[in-house]
């Protein structure tokens, strides 16, 4: 999972993991952060980027667990990627047990 989540890094096309009902103006992202750790039981992912589009995130941690699962490999994450297709798409996490713990903004520049 790990060097599956490292495929979906930098600046892509997200399309595949874009909701049909999506409105942002582009499917092009840039994701800055994209960990996976076991803690016991439990997997953690963690994504950062400046935005996201509508399910990218429950779009993407449902097909790192296919991953987690054997039934992907990284090269398959990375066709899906490249697919720019929705149905390329694993399935969507379901929204329980995922979690928006941070938001942050840059600083405004100060006043003169």
């Amino acid at each position: 999972m790990r060097a599956a989540a490292h495929v979906l890094l930098g600046e892509h096309d997200f399309t595949t993991f874009r909701d049909t009902l999506c409105q942002a103006r582009s499917p092009v992202k840039t994701l800055d952060v994209a960990e996976v750790v076991r803690v016991d039981d439990e997997i953690r992912l963690t994504f950062a980027a400046r935005s996201f589009l509508h399910r990218q995130v429950r779009s993407m941690t449902g097909s790192l667990v296919q991953v987690g699962l054997g039934k992907w490999t990284a090269d398959d994450l990375a066709t899906a990627l490249e697919a720019k297709d929705r149905a390329a798409c694993g399935p969507v996490a379901p929204s329980d047990g995922l979690y928006l713990t941070v938001v942050s903004y840059d600083p405004l520049p100060s006043e003169p």
